[in-house]
C-alpha cells in the first residue's frame, strides 16, 4: 500500500525521543528532556508585534512563491552587511524552515546514484534526505581530537567522479564545532576545479562562544560563492521554531529556477504573516534578544561543560556555538541507544543517542533549558553513569 521510497526514511530521532519525553511529562513522570533542539526563550516582541500587525493589515492572502517583496529584499539587506555576500533578490526563496530548503535542493539536485559528501557527526535529516532523492550519503568520520572537523586531505580523499554536492554546517548540530575562515579557505581550495556543489546550513551562525566571528562559507571567495547554496532561518537565533522561516540563495539560476517550481507544486509560498514578522529579525531590530540569548546560552554551557567533563567515564569536547553537548561515553559502553533508553527510563533524563547522529558512543545534550534543569539533570546522569550496567 505504501510507496517504496518512503521506505529509505527512519524516522527522526530527536523528534521521536522529544514526543516520548512530553508523553512521559504529560503522564506524570519526572522527566527532564534534553533533546529538543528548541530555545526556551518566547519570540521577541518586536516580532510578534509585527505579526499581529500584520494579520490586523489583512495579510492572509497567497504571496509570490518565493516570497514578498519586502521579506526578499529584508533577506538580501540581511546576507549583504552581515555575511558580505552580495546577492539579487531573484537569488533567494523563502521555505518553510531550513528542513524545507535542504528537501527542495536535494530533490531538484540529485539524480540516481549522485553522491553527497557529509562530516559526521551530522543533523539526522541531511542523509535521509539525500536517500529519499535517490542520492548517495558518503560520511567522512571526524573525532573529538579533531573538533568534529574535516581536513582538506580528508574531503579530497572523500572526492568520486559521482561526487555531486559537499554538505557543510557551521556552527554544527549536533557537535557545536565551528569553522574558522582559515580552515574553510583550505576546504576551498581542494573544491577548486570542480562541480561540486556546496550546501552551507548556517542555521546557528548567531550563537557563538568566546568572542568567536562567525564566516559565512560562500564568502571565502568568488569560487565559494558561485558553487554554494546557503541556507539559514531564524528557528533558533531568534527563538521561532514554531514559525517555520527558513531560506535559501546562491547566484546559481538554474537551481532556484528549478526550485520555485517544485514548490509552487507543493507548498507554494510560505505563511505570509510569518514573512511580514521575520524582517525586522532580518533587519537587526531583534539584535538585543539575540545577544541575550546568547550570553545565556554561553553561562549554560560552561557550567554544563565542568560538570561532566569531572564525571568519570564521561568527556565532551567544548563547542564553539549552537546549544548541543556531544558527550563521549565510550569507556562505559558503545552503545548509545541501549545507553540513552536506560537514562530516560531510570533516571527520566531525556538526551538523543549519537548513532542518530553517524557517531557510535556518545550522546547528544541540549542546554537550551534553564540552569537548574541542567544542573540536575547532569547530576542524574553522574548518578546513572556511577551505577550503570
Amino acid at each position: 500500500m505504501i510507496a517504496k521510497r518512503i521506505d529509505v526514511l527512519s524516522e527522526s530521532l530527536t523528534i521521536a525521543i522529544t514526543t516520548l519525553a512530553r508523553e512521559m511529562k504529560a503522564n506524570g513522570q519526572d522527566v527532564l528532556s534534553f533533546s529538543a533542539g528548541e530555545p526556551d526563550f518566547g519570540t521577541p516582541d518586536v516580532i510578534k508585534n509585527a505579526a499581529i500587525e500584520a494579520i490586523k493589515e489583512g495579510n492572509s492572502t497567497y504571496t509570490a512563491v518565493p516570497g514578498t517583496p519586502e521579506v526578499l529584499k529584508a533577506i538580501q539587506t540581511k546576507l549583504k552587511n552581515e555575511n558580505n555576500l552580495k546577492y539579487d533578490v531573484t537569488d533567494i526563496i523563502t521555505n518553510v524552515g531550513a528542513k524545507h530548503s535542504l528537501f527542495n535542493i536535494f530533490q531538484v539536485l540529485l539524480n540516481s546514484g549522485d553522491e553527497v559528501i557529509i562530516p559526521a557527526p551530522y543533523w539526522v535529516t541531511y542523509p535521509e534526505i539525500v536517500k529519499y532523492s535517490d542520492g548517495v550519503p558518503v560520511y567522512i568520520e571526524t573525532s573529538d581530537e579533531s573538533e568534529f572537523k574535516i581536513t582538506p586531505k580528508q574531503l579530497k580523499n572523500a572526492i568520486t567522479n559521482k561526487t555531486k554536492a559537499l554538505v557543510l554546517n557551521t556552527p554544527s548540530n549536533p557537535t557545536g564545532s565551528v569553522y574558522t575562515k582559515e580552515e574553510l579557505e583550505g576546504l576551498a581550495e581542494v573544491l577548486k576545479g570542480t562541480d561540486i556543489i556546496v550546501l552551507s546550513d548556517e542555521m546557528y551562525e548567531k550563537i557563538l562562544f568566546d568572542g568567536l566571528k562567525f564566516t559565512s562559507v560562500a564568502s571565502i571567495s568568488d569560487d565559494m560563492f558561485k558553487r554554494t547554496i546557503t541556507i539559514n532561518g531564524l528557528s533558533k537565533s531568534v527563538a521561532m521554531t514554531g514559525w517555520r522561516f527558513g531560506y535559501m540563495a546562491t547566484p546559481m539560476k538554474e537551481i532556484t529556477a528549478a526550485v520555485k517550481k517544485l514548490q509552487s507544486q507543493s507548498t507554494s509560498n510560505i505563511n505570509a504573516i510569518t514573512q511580514k514578522a521575520s524582517i525586522p529579525a532580518l533587519l537587526g531590530e531583534a539584535n538585543n534578544d539575540i545577544e541575550m540569548m546568547r550570553k545565556e546560552f554561553e553561562k549554560r554551557r560552561d557550567i554544563a561543560i565542568e560538570m561532566f567533563n569531572a564525571i568519570e567515564g564521561l568527556s565532551v569536547v567544548k563547542p564553539s556555538g549552537a546549544f548541543y553537548l556531544y558527550v563521549n561515553f565510550k569507556q562505559i559502553t558503545n552503545d548509545s541507544v541501549e545507553f540513552c533508553k536506560k537514562l530516560l527510563a531510570e533516571k527520566g533524563v531525556a538526551t538523543v543517542p549519537g548513532i542518530g547522529f553517524g557517531a557510535e558512543g556518545y550522546l547528544r545534550f541540549s542546554f537550551a533549558t534553564d540552569q537548574k534543569s541542567i544542573i540536575e539533570g547532569i547530576n542524574r546522569i553522574e548518578d546513572f553513569v556511577k551505577n550503570y550496567k
